[in-house]
């Protein structure tokens, strides 16, 4: 029971994620470069909800329909995810992917997938 739960406190936290699992198709980004795509722009999603990635690690979700925005701060892990820590105090971790297609997909802990638009 012991190496159990030491395992699981080894193991990072998106990888506990079953539903975060890349389709064969998908690419992974390393750190560097989805930083590098993603700091200082924006991400419009096919719901019309918007992710913004400031410079200086701020991150806003407006949602589609005047629903409001969700403020907080992310970090861009090496694991091709990016990790947000809201200031309600609720953090998710989302798994970044280009598809076959070449779409930016976001792909969260549940396994859902939302392709952003060009």
């Amino acid at each position: 029971m012991q190496r159990l739960v030491l395992a699981l406190l080894l193991t990072p936290l998106p990888l506990l994620a079953q539903g975060q699992v890349p389709r064969d198709s998908d690419a992974l980004f390393d750190q560097s470069r989805l930083d590098d795509l993603l700091r200082g722009t924006t991400l419009t999603f096919f719901d019309d909800g918007q992710s913004q990635f400031y410079e200086d690690d701020r991150y806003t979700y407006t949602y589609a329909n005047n629903g409001g925005t969700g403020y907080g701060y992310f970090t861009v892990m090496e694991d091709s995810t990016i990790c947000i820590d809201f200031v309600t105090g609720f953090s998710r971790c989302d798994l970044y992917v280009t598809d076959a297609e070449g779409r930016l997909i976001v792909i969260t802990a549940t396994g859902d997938r939302f392709p952003t638009r060009p």
